[in-house]
């Protein structure tokens, strides 16, 4: 089983390539050059496998919350994959991406804060459960009030790039609340690759129409076409 996965709800490309069963990963900041790097850089780390993207029998992809722009490009480069070769895709939450990035050892509730821009917070929680990572919340799209309000009696772990706005606040006011520190905040490719297996396992498929990312803003703030 071969598959392609990527998640560009960041300023970081996050690329991943399951092999059989071996796990290649390739992290590239890009920031707004990401419509120039895509396509090149896929082929660039698929020709060092000696892979092609026709060889692919899956594709994964990061649906966000995230960059609206972002998951735009993205997805448009795996749907276009997706019915150009006939292959399904697994769409996993790029929230859900990097709560993984918590130790597994960790039993208190691991909450997710990803800066949303506009003093808002992309948010969702976990607990790992014999050894699996369940989600204990819906993804929401919250004000720092809110967000130490809903946590304020969980004694979270709490991870993402929002702790650079918000950490001290929700250190203040969140009793027994701990970070983890920039270095668990960047999306892991093995992450997106491993909840992709599942989903494939799973049956948990959907065709390049049925893809859609996860947008909390409301709608007026998004792009609207007459």
């Amino acid at each position: 089983m071969k598959i392609l996965a990527i998640d560009t709800s960041t300023k970081y490309l996050c690329l991943g390539v399951y092999d059989n069963a071996k796990f290649y990963e390739y992290n590239l900041k890009v920031e707004k050059a990401l419509s120039e790097l895509l396509i090149p850089t896929i082929k660039r780390v698929l020709g060092s496998l000696n892979l092609k993207v026709e060889n692919m029998d899956y594709f994964a992809c990061g649906l966000g919350p995230g960059s609206f722009t972002g998951l735009r490009i993205g997805m448009a480069a795996v749907k276009g994959f997706s019915v150009a070769l006939n292959r399904p895709v697994a769409g996993v939450s790029s929230l859900d991406i990097l709560a993984r990035n918590a130790p597994s050892e960790e039993k208190r509730l691991i909450v997710t804060a990803v800066d949303a821009r506009r003093d808002l917070i992309y948010s969702s929680a976990y607990k790992n459960e014999k050894g699996i990572l369940k989600k204990k919340s819906d993804y929401a799209l919250l004000s720092i009030g809110d967000f130490i309000n809903k946590f304020k009696k969980t004694r979270p772990l709490i991870l993402g790039d929002a702790l650079v706005l918000h950490g001290n606040k929700m250190l203040a006011f969140i009793k027994g609340a701990a970070i983890l520190d920039k270095d668990y905040w960047m999306l892991k490719p093995y992450n997106l690759m491993e909840l992709a297996v599942s989903k494939i396992k799973s049956a948990k498929l959907s065709s390049a129409a049925a893809v859609k990312p996860v947008y909390l803003y409301p709608k007026e703030c998004q792009i609207k076409i007459k």
